[in-house]
């Protein structure tokens, strides 16, 4: 199995920025890919940014395009999200998953492409 902790999460004003990390214990996998959701009150789960193994392919919604960043570092085990000019709107719980290791370019944009999940992180942003 493998467990997912995420830390970082709190209360930012608007503009201001968070820095998320995902740490992976266990049974940990190469060629895995790793996702940040997020899921706000009365909303579904959506994706985020997914980045593949390498790091060398990774996709973010739109909504986050430019102020967003995610990352990894396979060293320590962790994936991190980099939050940026931060908006109301990104106030949510804010979920890590991990997939199986399909591959070394595998990257994924939906929930059932992932088997592992953290607890999740609040995420508030005030106006």
């Amino acid at each position: 199995q493998v467990q997912l902790v995420e830390s970082g999460g709190g209360l930012v004003q608007a503009g201001g920025s968070l820095r998320l990390s995902c740490a992976a214990s266990g049974r940990t996998f190469t060629w895995n890919a790793m996702g940040w959701f997020r899921q706000a009150p009365g909303k579904e789960r959506e994706f985020v940014a997914t980045i593949n193994w390498s790091g060398g392919r990774i996709v973010y919604t739109d909504s986050v395009k430019g102020r967003f960043t995610i990352s990894r570092d396979n060293a320590k085990n962790t994936v991190y999200l980099q939050m940026n000019n931060m908006k109301p709107e990104d106030t949510a719980v804010y979920y890590c998953a991990a997939s199986k290791p399909w591959g070394p370019g595998y990257v994924g944009a939906e929930r059932n492409e992932y088997d592992y999940w953290g607890q999740g992180t609040q995420v508030t942003v005030s106006s």
